[in-house]
């Protein structure tokens, strides 16, 4: 087939396009430019898509022997994923930039444009793997990233490619050492890359302007505090609330609400961060559309823990029923179900709670 590898210039991306050409498949490399000022550098394993990354991903086709062009898509990302963040943010939920970025800029922007210019496929160095439609998990469970991809729907994914499913992230090292890739022991990127210095309050006050508020005890309403933003905390959040006093049990407090109408943060105990029921909506059927209740397992934020569920379709969303209570759900994360390794589909959460039990 004749393929575009999206080549972020990190290692895993290198070896997708290298086993892809390997495999016989007319290989094309393009680096996604999505920083408006490229000439930025990367602090240690913190952002991407800078000019290093673009020098990085151009040796790599290079060495591969592949042609390699760069897309300008500063503008999409900007609109698609920065603003989406920045808006989800001001709106009192927590969003997943990385899995907006494969939903909207790697599997639809590129993608689209990929096949208006005659490409079969899109190969990119996601862990995760395809069975056929299916979407499964990788084989390296602690590097697996099914989750950030369970936005993408069936037609999608009849036109993706993830080489590296099989292959634990060691193994992927091993191998681009073996084939001469200087990116073999380049860090992984984590956190957000548009923040290269992780301060994600600073950046949304810089967007957002600061705007000053009370935090207050869930069950009492007694002002404990205050915030320059509500924006800037997240469901779960215990570090950095600069409380005027401690709890009367001596016990930490977390964040229980954000209320951006009010510009509130409310703050409490460990426990009442639990809940057994979530709604997600604008779900994704990536493995068949379902109108009955099913079981499943539940997978609440990337790397997070995993939940056995009943998940009830109602509509246009659905409703999660988890067996064990989670802690700290956040609204604006997904609701990844899974059967098995395998993905069924995802929603964007909602709301969650903690179910009021039915009288015997």
């Amino acid at each position: 087939m004749r393929v575009l590898a999206a080549m972020s210039g990190g290692v895993d991306s290198a070896v997708a396009a290298a086993r892809a050409a390997e495999a016989g498949h007319d290989v094309t490399g393009v680096h996604l430019a999505l920083s408006p000022s490229p000439q930025q550098h990367r602090l240690g394993a913190r952002g991407c898509c800078t000019v290093e990354d673009s020098r990085d991903a151009a040796r790599a086709a290079d060495v591969i022997g592949i042609p390699f062009y760069v897309w300008a898509m500063a503008d999409e990302f900007g609109r698609d994923v920065v603003d989406d963040f920045v808006a989800e943010y001001a709106a009192g939920r927590t969003p997943n930039p990385c899995l907006r970025c494969n939903e909207k800029i790697k599997f639809e922007a590129v993608l689209d444009r990929a096949l208006a210019l005659g490409f079969d496929a899109v190969v990119t160095g996601h862990h995760a793997r395809l069975s056929g439609l299916e979407l499964r998990r990788s084989v390296d469970f602690g590097k697996d990233q099914s989750y950030v991809l369970a936005v993408l729907r069936p037609d999608q994914l009849a036109h993706a490619m993830f080489p590296l499913g099989d292959s634990t992230k060691a193994e992927v090292r091993l191998e681009a050492a073996r084939r001469g890739l200087g990116v073999a022991e380049k860090p992984d990127s984590h956190d957000i890359c548009f923040i290269p210095d992780g301060d994600t309050a600073g950046f949304l006050r810089k967007s957002l302007g600061e705007a000053p508020g009370d935090i207050v005890d869930a069950e009492t309403g007694e002002v404990l505090g205050s915030h320059e933003g509500a924006y800037a905390y997240t469901i779960g959040q215990r570090r950095g609330l600069k409380l005027g006093r401690p709890a009367a049990d001596g016990k930490p407090r977390y964040v229980l609400d954000i209320s951006p109408v009010e510009n509130t943060v409310r703050v409490g105990p460990a426990e009442a961060l639990d809940v057994d029921e979530v709604v997600g909506v604008r779900p994704v059927w990536t493995n068949g559309e379902r109108t009955e209740p099913f079981e499943c397992v539940a997978q609440l934020r990337a790397h997070g823990q995993t939940f056995p569920a009943t998940a009830v379709p109602d509509g246009g969303r659905w409703v999660v029923r988890l067996h064990t209570p989670a802690r700290g759900v956040a609204a604006g994360q997904a609701v990844v179900l899974y059967e098995g390794d395998v993905v069924i589909g995802s929603a964007t959460i909602d709301s969650a709670r903690k179910a009021v039990a039915t009288p015997a």
